[in-house]
């Protein structure tokens, strides 16, 4: 069974770091690209960050880049995303999604079911 399950969300101080993990289940972890994206209330979706897990090679949004920092730890078959200097406006639903390249919004494969990330001022 494929799983991919978050975790690491929760509430946070404006400024403050929070570190989301995807562990990835029942696929061959290294065959595919691993991606964020976040959905918050009324807005759209939005890709965040991408690693592909065989190059390591990274893909960030603009929103996103010189605070987030994406990783992969092929042994645990797990993703994580380091989200420091966080703001309100990155309050949304984290999920985590498999695809065959970055960004994987274009062609998700996977999706997890999210983890609430909540940034008060």
């Amino acid at each position: 069974e494929v799983q991919l399950a978050e975790s690491g969300g929760g509430l946070v101080q404006a400024g403050g770091s929070l570190r989301l993990s995807c562990a990835a289940s029942g696929f061959t972890f290294d065959d595919y690209a691993i991606g964020w994206f976040r959905q918050a209330p009324g807005k759209e979706r939005e890709g965040v960050s991408c690693i592909s897990t065989r190059s390591r090679s990274t893909y960030y949004a603009d929103s996103a880049k010189g605070r987030f920092t994406i990783s992969s730890d092929n042994a645990k078959n797990t993703v994580y995303l380091q989200m420091n200097s966080l703001k309100p406006e990155d309050t949304a639903v984290y999920y985590c999604a498999a695809g065959t390249y970055c960004p994987v919004t274009r062609n998700q494969k996977y999706v997890g079911q999210g983890t609430q990330v909540t940034v008060s001022p």
